[in-house]
């Protein structure tokens, strides 16, 4: 694969400009007051596929010849790149047919038809998806639309670079998620180019951390795929073009785990109002990790997208109270008297804390005739209204204890 250069995203640009409108990048004054710096949210969520996968795929489209254009495009995806080559198959007039894994979450598949793919499912995660995908493109002789082994992806992936230049030419930093590394790559040389003082900050779940852990340790490592909400850019082997290609491009890289992940999705809401899918909200860890060398500063960080699952978002929302503290699961023993369930929750009310769901189970063999065991599912204000609702019960009730 050739070296892409400042030249390659330049030229597409100029193409993806007369299709694609730049996205917005808004400073967020609740994180910059927080965090001691201005905090700038570049939002590829705002793209009509909801992610900035759209930019590589519809750029490599585009650069089709004649014959190729009637054979189609193939792909294999999570969901984002589904998308983003279905929009673009479906612009530049071509047919698209998308492999993804059994297990991809069915608002990505639906939107994926919806933009007028055909959609294989076949395999249990992106890896099998792959495989799956080059053995159909062999029988069909269609073109393989990479997620980011590809010059003309990584270039329109770069286009973000440019846009954050033009929209901040003073910014700092630049924090983004990585997966395969199209993103990072492609933007990373763009701002490397034009203004190498800007210092590039990569992100991924640990649980699926290849390139994360490669660029750390300096050398090609394999992740297991153990699973995580940031289904966007868990690739479990880091390809060595990429990895070649960003050694010279990131400054720092760390890694998040789920219930951080969870955690900056209710953050993202609460903090800047918007939906964001694990892939992206995992940016929100820098400001954290790098506080001290961020103060002062202007931080941009990269939205990359916001195709979330509408059931998979209450289970986030969960973890994430549970998380920040304001949620807590608690089991009691009281006792089997009339009126110890009032007392119990008179108590609770008095400290303003919030029943969300209260069981009470006599049958425990663990405990004595004359007690009852209560599970208690609260809703508090944060750890600190949560330590005053566990002390005040440990007073009153036998066996406080934490489930979590």
């Amino acid at each position: 694969m050739h070296k892409v250069t400042l030249k390659d995203i330049e030229a597409a640009q100029e193409t993806l400009g007369q299709i694609l409108a730049p996205t917005p990048m808004i400073k967020n004054d609740m994180l910059s007051q927080l965090y001691g710096c201005e905090v700038y949210l570049k939002l590829e969520t705002l793209q009509p596929t909801g992610s900035f996968k759209i930019r590589g795929a519809s750029y490599r489209i585009s650069r089709l010849n004649e014959d190729e254009r009637k054979r189609g495009v193939i792909a294999a995806s999570a969901g984002n790149h589904a998308q983003g080559v279905a929009w673009g198959a479906r612009h530049f007039h071509t047919s698209s047919l998308i492999v993804m894994p059994e297990t991809a979450a069915l608002m990505k598949v639906t939107n994926t038809k919806n933009l007028g793919a055909t959609v294989h499912l076949e395999g249990n995660n992106y890896d099998e998806s792959y495989q799956a995908a080059q053995r159909i493109m062999q029988e069909t002789g269609r073109t393989y639309v990479h997620a980011f082994h590809d010059p003309l992806v990584i270039a329109g992936q770069g286009t973000i670079g440019l846009e954050i230049l033009s929209q901040l030419p003073d910014v700092d930093y630049v924090v983004t998620s990585i997966g395969g590394g199209g993103l990072c790559a492609g933007m990373g040389t763009a701002i490397k180019a034009l203004k190498p003082s800007v210092q590039i900050i990569a992100c991924q779940a640990e649980s699926v951390s290849s390139m994360a852990k490669s660029l750390q340790s300096k050398t090609l490592v394999e992740s297991p795929n153990l699973g995580t909400l940031a289904d966007g850019i868990a690739v479990q082997k880091a390809n060595p073009d990429m990895f070649a290609m960003l050694s010279p491009l990131v400054d720092h890289v760390f890694t998040s785990d789920e219930e951080e992940i969870a955690m900056n999705v209710l953050r993202f809401m609460e903090k800047a109002k918007l939906v964001v899918e694990g892939s992206a909200a995992i940016i929100l860890g820098a400001l954290d990790r790098y506080q001290d060398q961020f103060e002062n500063k202007k931080v941009v960080l990269v939205v990359c997208g916001g195709n979330i699952d509408v059931n998979l978002i209450s289970r986030i929302i969960d973890r994430g109270l549970m998380r920040s503290g304001r949620r807590v699961h608690l089991k009691v023993q009281i006792l089997d008297r009339p009126g110890s369930l009032s007392k119990l929750t008179a108590l609770i009310a008095g400290l303003k804390a919030n029943i969300l769901q209260a069981t009470h189970d006599r049958s425990e063999m663990k405990i004595r005739l004359d007690e009852t065991d209560v599970e208690l599912m609260l809703e508090t204000r944060g750890p600190d209204h949560t330590a005053e609702v566990i002390t005040a019960l440990e007073k009153e009730c036998r066996n406080v204890q934490v489930i979590y």
